[in-house]
């Protein structure tokens, strides 16, 4: 994210003054949403429209499987869906007003395992995951409607599982940026220690900040818990812009007074 710092000069009477105008840099943040398995990008307009409001330029897709492809809902796999989002990714940062150096991706249950796993491939500079799944790597080829025929899935998400026994969880012990974590009280499907192992593995992280939102079940039901959600999720990415603005902010200032000083500004 960069800002434009450049010296103007205003004229007043038969004189002029000095100034310096900053401004932000023509390109802007991007936000990618990726819904959950059965969701669709339905779900993540409002909160699009809202992060749009912030100033950033946001995507929202069907994964393969849903919607206009949901003949392929009984056979696309892991894979595949993770196909669909680096494509997805690779559409918004070429996107001449977006700035590659400054996306975001939030990712939702089964959603969130594939934001997870992208960081791996594509540069992501803040991740956000609601009550993100995790699977068990062997099968990766496997129709993903078929890895809840696994007696043991239940188990898995119930038990400790290190970062380095996991496709998803090595991604997110190899991030870097920030990341926002958000579980649900009362989730049935993604239990609390599935939170706890994604916590874990993101000790890398430059921050990571862990929001549970009371009365909320794994597919936020209640509009009270969806509106609780949208102001954490909107709260954060404006913090996180906006921080990231006024750091860049700076840096440009310091660059001025540094080449004044040396005689060259």
């Amino acid at each position: 994210m960069d800002i434009r710092i450049d010296p103007v000069d205003i004229a007043v009477d038969a004189d002029q003054v000095s100034g310096t105008l900053l401004a932000p840099a023509t390109a802007l943040p991007g936000v990618l949403f990726v819904h959950g398995w059965g969701g669709s990008q339905e779900h993540d307009l409002g909160r699009a429209r809202i992060a749009a409001g912030l100033g950033c330029v946001c995507l929202t897709f069907d994964l393969r499987g849903h919607e206009r492809t949901s003949a392929q809902w009984e056979t696309v796999s892991r894979a595949q869906n993770l196909a669909d989002l680096v494509a997805a990714y690779d559409w918004l940062a070429a996107r001449p007003e977006v700035d590659p150096d400054a996306i975001a991706v939030v990712g939702i249950s089964y959603g969130g395992y594939l934001a997870a796993l992208l960081t791996a491939l594509r540069p992501v500079r803040w991740l956000a995951l609601r009550s993100p799944a995790l699977y068990k790597d062997e099968g990766w080829e496997l129709a993903k409607r078929r890895l809840h025929e696994d007696p043991d899935l239940p188990a898995f998400r119930r038990r400790r599982v290190d970062w380095q026994d996991n496709r998803a969880l090595r991604a997110c012990h190899g991030f870097t940026g920030d990341v926002l974590l958000v579980e649900a009280e009362h989730d049935q499907t993604v239990p609390h220690t599935v939170g706890e192992n994604y916590a874990a593995a993101f000790a890398r992280a430059r921050s990571l900040t862990k929001r549970r939102i009371a009365g909320a079940d794994h597919a936020f039901s209640g509009k009270p818990e969806q509106k609780a959600y949208t102001e954490v999720l909107v709260g954060w990415l404006t913090e996180m812009v906006r921080g990231a603005r006024e750091r860049a902010a700076g840096e440009r200032v310091e660059e001025r007074k540094r080449a004044r000083r040396a005689g060259t500004g």
